[in-house]
């Protein structure tokens, strides 16, 4: 079970970590993205982990839409 959760954190991190690479270059919206990638890797709650990167990929795209 450890071991499962452990591999569900690392497929979060890559997708947060995609997310990031997919977010346009513009000012602040990185570094958004970035942050959240940070507190991702901080929690060790799986489920917190998946929900906080599709957090971050929607409010990388809400800061696409606006710059």
């Amino acid at each position: 079970m450890v071991a499962k959760k452990a591999g569900k954190k690392v497929v979060a991190k890559k997708a947060a970590k995609k997310a990031v690479k997919k977010a346009p270059a513009k000012k602040g919206v990185k570094a958004k993205a970035a942050k959240a990638v940070k507190k991702v890797s901080r929690k060790p709650a799986v489920k917190k982990a998946v929900k906080a990167v599709k957090k971050a990929a929607k409010s990388v795209k809400k800061a696409a839409k606006k710059a």
